[in-house]
């Protein structure tokens, strides 16, 4: 389909997606990573399609400029760790401190280090939930892999490999604990049926308010930077 854009400073790249399924043009903007995806039916010509975008224009650069701005990871800034802002301050030793109000962080390559903290932290908390989960289920799990995805925040394979996003435990512990009962209900239900959103509130409780947080505030989890090498 080619590269398409919005003309202007600057100009806004869009994704043409045409889909059988499809009944209108709609519009969709990424929380993650502000991705604007133009949806249109099979029979709708692209320039109309265009056509559409342009007349929403104001819109969506609304939306991307509501966007949070991305932070990069330094000692003095401040990041999320299970829901509560904490400080990075240099470590007088050698291991990465978690505090109450604040992490410590051994300096030079003070990035690298604390991402590699945050994913061995994520990695226990999600190991632990989802063992948990999995043993009220009554399936187990095949492996357990992190990412830095962009686009979910946890899948589950149909040979039982569970993968989650590592940033999760910037969340809230709830929020991580919802997903990871979210992915472990998919080892019973392989869709998104009334039987499986049964088997998610029987093993995490009534998840509606940890879902809204997740559409809310879910691009925050995403503002930070920690360096290419640490992603």
């Amino acid at each position: 389909m080619g590269d398409h854009a919005l003309p202007g400073k600057p100009p806004v790249p869009l994704t043409l997606r045409k889909s059988a399924r499809a009944r209108r043009i709609s519009l969709r903007i990424s929380q993650l990573d502000g991705r604007v995806t133009l949806t249109y039916p099979k029979g709708v010509p692209e320039s109309e399609a265009l056509s559409f975008a342009k007349v929403k224009e104001d819109w969506i650069r609304q939306h991307l400029q509501d966007r949070p701005d991305p932070s990069v990871v330094e000692f003095g800034q401040t990041v999320l760790v299970e829901g509560r802002d904490r400080r990075i301050v240099p470590a007088e030793g050698r291991r990465v401190m978690l505090r109450d109000a604040e992490i410590a962080v051994p300096e030079g390559s003070e990035a690298r280090r604390l991402a590699r903290f945050l994913k061995e932290l994520a990695r226990d908390r999600l190991t632990e939930a989802c063992d948990d989960y999995a043993a009220m289920l009554g399936r187990p799990y095949s492996s357990l892999t992190l990412r830095d995805t962009r686009s979910r925040w946890g899948s589950c394979s149909s040979t039982g490999g569970l993968m989650f996003s590592w940033r999760l435990i910037l969340a809230p512990s709830d929020i991580l604990h919802y997903v990871a009962a979210h992915e472990v209900a998919h080892l019973a239900e392989m869709n998104h049926s009334p039987a499986f959103w049964a088997q998610v509130e029987r093993l995490f409780g009534p998840c509606k308010n940890q879902r809204r947080w997740l559409r809310d505030n879910g691009a925050q989890l995403h503002q930070y930077r920690f360096g290419a090498d640490a992603s």
